[in-house]
């Protein structure tokens, strides 16, 4: 498939956002039963949300970019009992809502005891606003991914690998500004969201080798015989199907030659989850927070290399057609 990066930075750049977020709201659940100290809401919590929500605002406006008539953005909802892309429609600006009111009662100190537990934990506004967050976010990582993960002709796809990558991948990269953002505001957290971000990152490369080696063993279910419906054994093709370019050239191939595709895969390999995790290390050990950003930087610039790979790497089953020549 061609890469649109109109959705390559909607994809990479809302699941930074989901990632801060649950970040944050790790922190503030190890924080209820003192496994970590309590901060400050509007200097930590408010400031993650409003940078988490930054990031989702910009994903968001980097989709209207893939949309040829953008005031008709609205009527992309209607279908949600049966689309995967209307039910990311609905839930983005649900979990962008939920995440502005979190940080916004943070801000404000708004945080009335709503129930308490037989424990005794008391449960305020902010837990329950940042809970609901928690299961939106999840949930808008599967919409994204299923939008993808359903396609059952794109076989490259159709696995919940592409559900679980897109969910640590997104998860990593917001841990990973999580830590850079606790150097700054909370130090004491550093060390806790450093090794939650290595950990995820490890994760997200056995996943993402995991679909890469999956991927390569795919075999086409479709040939040039099946294609056109001729069962004749020898059959040579001089053209791919039209005289000059068509939809069919331009949106459903990159155009790009294996050679290429191999460069970004071992480039995004590297820039994800090898040099990130090194830096992190050395960031963590020398307390510095412009390792910490650096390793936030190339982490997600091998996101949008990774992000290009995933499209690039899908083969649509028209292709045997109209990208071949002998």
């Amino acid at each position: 498939m061609r890469p649109a990066f109109s959705v390559i930075f909607l994809t990479t750049l809302i699941g930074v956002g989901q990632g801060l977020f649950l970040a944050l709201f790790t922190a503030q659940s190890y924080a209820w039963f003192d496994l970590l100290p309590r901060q400050n809401g509007q200097t930590f919590y408010a400031a993650g949300s409003v940078i988490a929500l930054a990031f989702l605002v910009a994903g968001l406006v980097a989709s209207f970019f893939h949309l040829g008539h953008p005031e008709r953005a609205w009527r992309s909802a209607a279908m949600w009992r049966t689309s995967w892309l209307s039910r990311e429609v609905i839930v983005l600006p649900a979990f962008m809502g939920t995440l502005f009111l979190y940080g916004l009662a943070h801000l404000l100190g708004w945080k009335p005891v709503l129930v308490t537990l037989p424990s005794g934990l008391a449960i305020d506004a902010t837990d329950v606003l940042g809970f609901l967050g928690w299961l939106l976010a999840f949930a808008l990582f599967v919409c994204t991914a299923m939008i993808y993960a359903c396609l059952k002709f794109l076989r490259e796809w159709h696995s919940p690998l592409t559900v679980v990558n897109y969910v640590l991948l997104g998860g990593a990269s917001g841990f990973t500004l999580a830590t850079f953002f606790a150097a700054i505001v909370a130090p004491a957290l550093t060390g806790f969201f450093g090794g939650w971000a290595v950990a995820i990152t490890v994760l997200g490369l056995i996943g993402r080798v995991a679909s890469l080696v999956r991927n390569a063993r795919l075999k086409p279910k479709s040939t040039l015989q099946t294609a056109i419906g001729i069962k004749h054994p020898k059959i040579a093709q001089k053209s791919m199907g039209f005289m000059g370019g068509s939809f069919n050239t331009r949106e459903f191939f990159h155009g790009k030659s294996p050679a290429l595709l191999r460069s970004v895969k071992w480039t995004f390999l590297v820039g994800v989850f090898v040099v990130p995790v090194i830096i992190l290390a050395a960031g963590l050990a020398a307390a510095s927070a412009p390792l910490l950003l650096l390793a936030f930087i190339v982490q997600y610039v091998g996101l949008l290399a990774e992000r290009w790979f995933f499209f690039a790497q899908a083969n649509h089953p028209q292709n045997i057609y109209y990208q071949s020549i002998s």
